[in-house]
């Protein structure tokens, strides 16, 4: 019996301590995910993917929707169909851009957190060229953010002008309204300067206003148009969000380094001294 519960120790003691192992170094790997870079990751493809995905397919919606209603001639609308061709380009490049961008922004995040706590180590010493890197992550994106920002007030201009036509069909839908000439109310696109004023029919009024209103087209843009709204607010919130880690990061690095550089100085002079000092007993004992 006794031979038995030495085998039974002798098997057990390996498995606990593999175990308090792997928890060791499970622990370890997730202390050095940048859990504030994986968040604004996250956040920033989700508004790229929701900005860029439901603009593209709002645009095409809105071109149909003036196709069919208000400008019939090909030759009144052909400018506004390649501006938004234009515009389905540069989405697609936006989509492409940030999704390396976001990445190589994680990336950044992992190096700093690994950097920093090697630093505070002392196993590791950040170079200039890391400290650079950061700072110019940190400028490009403060670029970037300014540029989505410009973007989400642009987006919000045609879901004004979407929200105008929906206020206006539901007003004529409504028991309350009391119009009694349905026919006098109208929306004129031309006075927004998406078709030129020689367009035909160029505005929609009473019943065929109504009708559009109706339309899958109008429907789904609108709402489209919101979604994509909504998405480049999030893309500015997780740039944002970039931007004070890249701030936090640099101003880290910085003080590491001069914390580093301030360490190697003392010890220097401290070997300084000490030397000193035991050439001056050498002195005292060859004197005595």
């Amino acid at each position: 019996m006794a031979t038995v519960e030495l085998k039974v120790t002798a098997t057990v003691r390996p498995s606990s301590s593999s175990s308090a192992g792997c928890f060791e170094c499970c622990i370890k790997c997730l202390g050095g995910v940048p859990y504030a870079s994986l968040v604004a990751t996250i956040l920033c493809f989700s508004g790229v993917a929701l900005f860029c995905g439901c603009g593209h397919v709002a645009l095409t919606g809105t071109l149909t929707m003036l196709e069919n209603h208000f400008s019939r001639v090909t030759s009144d609308h052909a400018t506004l169909a390649l501006v938004i061709q234009i515009f389905q380009y540069i989405i697609y490049g936006i989509a492409s851009f940030f999704f390396v961008y976001a990445i190589i922004l994680l990336a950044e995040g992992f190096y700093t957190t690994s950097a920093i706590k090697k630093e505070l180590q002392s196993d590791f010493k950040t170079t200039v060229c890391g400290r650079c890197i950061t700072a110019f992550f940190m400028f490009l994106t403060y670029i970037l953010a300014l540029t989505f920002i410009a973007i989400f007030v642009f987006t919000a201009v045609p879901v004004f002008l979407f929200f105008n036509m929906w206020t206006t069909c539901a007003a004529m839908r409504s028991p309350d309204a009391n119009i009694t000439s349905p026919d006098s109310i109208c929306v004129d696109v031309r006075q927004y300067g998406i078709i030129p004023w020689n367009a035909t029919p160029g505005k929609a009024c009473g019943a065929t206003l109504g009708d559009i209103c109706n339309t899958s087209e109008f429907y789904l843009s609108y709402h489209l148009y919101i979604v994509a709204l909504a998405g480049a607010g999030a893309t500015v919130i997780a740039l944002i969000h970039y931007l004070m880690i890249l701030s936090a990061n640099w101003a880290y690095l910085k003080s590491a380094a001069s914390t580093h550089d301030y360490q190697d100085i003392k010890t220097k002079d401290d070997q300084d001294l000490e030397a000193e000092a035991r050439s001056k007993e050498g002195q005292n004992s060859s004197y005595s």
